[in-house]
C-alpha cells in the first residue's frame, strides 16, 4: 500500500511540475508589461499588448514636446506623450522580435528588437541587420 502511494505522490508531483511550467512559460511574455523611464529619465513608456502583440507608449514627460521631426506632417502638431514609440513585437525564445521603435528626435522609425534584463528593458534599433544598431535600456519604475 505504501509503494502504490509513494508512485501516487511522485505521479502529482511531476503533473504539478508540468502544469507549473505551462503556467510561468505563458505568462513570461507578459513580463514587459508595465512602466519604464527613458533611457535620459525625461520620459516614462508604458509597455501594453494589443492581441498578441506587444507595443510602448509614452505617457509622461518632463518637457512638453510635440511631434516636430515626424516625416508625416500631419502628426509633427501631436504632443509625444501619448506617442505609440514601439510598435508589433511578437514574443519568441525570450525576446520580442520584428517590431520597430519610432525615434522622435530624428523623426526616424527603426526595425527592433527589444529583452528583459534583470527587470530593465533593453531596446535595439537597427538598419538592416541587428547588427547595425544601436541598444538602449529603459528602466523598470519601481
Amino acid at each position: 500500500m505504501l509503494f502504490r502511494i509513494s508512485y501516487k505522490f511522485i505521479a502529482v508531483i511531476i503533473l504539478m511540475f508540468l502544469f507549473n511550467t505551462t503556467l510561468v512559460h505563458a505568462q513570461k511574455a507578459d513580463d514587459i508589461l508595465g512602466q519604464y523611464w527613458t533611457p535620459k529619465k525625461d520620459g516614462k513608456l508604458e509597455m501594453f499588448k494589443v492581441g498578441n502583440q506587444y507595443f510602448g507608449k509614452l505617457i509622461w514627460g518632463k518637457r512638453k514636446r510635440k511631434d516636430f521631426n515626424n516625416p508625416n506632417e500631419a502628426l509633427r502638431k501631436r504632443d509625444l506623450v501619448g506617442a505609440v514609440l514601439l510598435k508589433n513585437f511578437s514574443y519568441e525564445d525570450g525576446e520580442y522580435k520584428r517590431g520597430e521603435i519610432y525615434d522622435p528626435t530624428s523623426g526616424k522609425t527603426y526595425s527592433s528588437k527589444m529583452w528583459l534584463s534583470n527587470g530593465d528593458l533593453k531596446v535595439r534599433g537597427f538598419v538592416g541587420v541587428s547588427l547595425l544598431g544601436r541598444t538602449e535600456v529603459f528602466t523598470r519604475v519601481r
